[in-house]
């Protein structure tokens, strides 16, 4: 068969199991054990998981930091509630009356300065809390790694987060995972765009160490599988893919199946700063992830028990299917969640612009008039961003992008997660969608550095017989300097808004 052939047949036979992760899985569903409470709903794995237990008939609470009316909008019959892990006031109210919770909460994201802390407080917290509301169960997915040697940062702090959990009277299943492959997963993101991108790629000797990746389909599997089988209560297990490979070997497998020729040779620097930073320069994930993740690669990750599938037997994908199932994700437009769900850190509790009524702002206002319906110019405003560009000057917002990517923001390559729909807390390159009106507004809320507050506005509204079509930047800033930066950029503002604003008008 060939290798076409080969694609187009994994691709079949993966879309068939695209609707649900879990609808082959062997274990059978328990609604009755009462309510599941799943922590970092709004992350990379919350996010996927919890359709699949709500699939399953469960009643499920979610915990976030900030309401969002995506959640109702995605799941009507999801309990929402406000929690902070590092507030045992809130987690109580959160915990009342839960069966079993998942704990999915990790501080990854604040750096390798913070996150170690922030981990270790959050679990002593949730172990109490835990304890008092008198929880059957908690299920943990954590880390990959041989607890003897010497472990990165990232690595180490699942290791202890797990221990602090498991040291409580509430029994914990502990889920140890390596490399999540899915699409929108920051693992993947990464390989995936260095792949593209260097046409000579240097490897590092740390670069030749073993893995076994999984994906994210068989994490959520074994995660749903676990809290079908009481019998695993109080057991850890190692989850892994059906591959182990180096992580040289990933990226050339990667290449293979993108039909990308490229060069791989030895590289003698080693230091995990050097290559962290480059790679946060050539793909859309942060710095401060590339780096938490990269250290990682020194450890070798294979899984030491494969216990797990006597409970749960299924036959986890390839490398290779993984793969292909991200991209096939990618290529229908229809990926569920991703790594900049929850990056920046606490985005959720961010300031909005209605909390600033009454509070001087910097506006620009730029409108036209059109003869086009409502619903037209709004397609064509909520098609701006990620691989469609922002229709006119394009090497500017990419030069923004660049500077903001230097100075350890989020930059411009984060782009969408679907080019086609859109939701309230999506991402638009360096802009998270703040609010949603369909045919009305559309106001997104700048996540990039500024010495202030900026937001963007798109308005269409009834005029002289015809359509408004308005952009407006709104901006605040209590500084001399976030001043000086506004009216640095109204001259650009003018350039770009108002040739924007024809360009939404004549692709409507």
């Amino acid at each position: 068969m060939s290798e076409k052939a080969i694609q187009r047949s994994l691709l079949a036979s993966l879309s068939k199991r695209e609707y649900r992760y879990t609808a082959e899985l062997p274990t059978a569903p328990d609604p009755s054990i009462g309510i599941v409470l799943v922590t970092g709903a709004s992350g990379y794995i919350g996010g996927r998981l919890v359709p699949e237990l709500l699939s399953r008939g469960y009643r499920v609470r979610i915990m976030v930091r900030g309401q969002s009316p995506e959640f109702r909008e995605m799941w009507p019959s999801v309990e929402v509630v406000d929690a902070d892990a590092r507030d045992r006031d809130n987690l109580r109210a959160a915990l009342k009356g839960v069966h079993t919770a998942y704990y999915l909460i990790h501080s990854l994201l604040l750096g390798q300065r913070e996150f170690e802390a922030a981990d270790l407080r959050a679990a002593v917290n949730f172990r109490k809390a835990a304890e008092e509301a008198g929880l059957t169960r908690i299920i943990y997915l954590g880390g990959l790694g041989d607890a003897r040697a010497k472990l990165s940062s990232h690595l180490r702090s699942r290791i202890r987060v797990a221990d602090e959990l498991a040291r409580g009277k509430v029994p914990v299943t502990i889920l140890r995972a390596a490399v999540i492959i899915g699409s929108g997963s920051a693992s993947y993101e990464i390989i995936k765009h260095l792949v593209k991108r260097l046409v000579v790629v240097p490897v590092p000797k740390w670069a030749n160490n073993r893995c076994q990746p999984i994906a994210v389909r068989d994490v959520i599997k074994y995660l749903v599988g676990v809290l079908e089988t009481p019998e695993t209560a109080g057991m850890s297990f190692d989850i892994g893919g059906d591959d182990v490979l180096t992580y040289a070997g990933m990226m050339k497998e990667l290449a293979g199946i993108l039909h990308k020729k490229r060069l791989f040779f030895p590289w003698p620097i080693t230091s995990i700063g050097f290559y962290s930073y480059h790679a946060g320069m050539l793909t859309p994930i942060p710095a401060a992830i590339t780096k938490s993740l990269m250290e990682g690669l020194k450890n070798e990750v294979v899984c030491r028990d494969e216990s797990i599938r006597r409970y749960i037997p299924f036959e986890p994908l390839s490398y290779r299917e993984a793969v292909i199932g991200a991209l096939t994700r990618e290529e229908q437009d229809n990926v569920r969640t991703s790594w900049f769900s929850a990056y920046p850190p606490a985005h959720e509790l961010a300031m909005k612009l209605r909390e600033l009524e009454g509070k001087r702002l910097y506006t620009a206002r730029f409108s036209i008039l059109s003869s086009k319906e409502t619903w037209q110019l709004f397609a064509s405003i909520c098609k701006i961003g990620g691989k469609e560009g922002w229709f006119t000057h394009n090497w500017m917002w990419r030069l923004r992008g660049w500077v903001d990517k230097v100075f350890m923001g989020v930059g411009h390559g984060r782009g969408r997660r679907s080019q086609t729909t859109l939701k309230v807390n999506d991402v638009i390159d360096w802009w998270r969608i703040e609010d949603l009106q369909p045919d009305m507004r559309l106001l997104l809320r700048a996540e990039m550095k500024l010495p202030g507050k900026a937001w963007l506005e798109f308005d269409i509204e009834s005029a002289e017989g015809k359509n408004r079509l308005s952009i407006v930047a709104h901006y605040y800033t209590e500084s001399i300097a976030g001043r000086i930066y506004w009216y640095v950029f109204v001259p650009f503002h003018h350039v770009i808004f108002n040739e924007l604003i024809r360009q939404i008008e004549k692709r409507a």
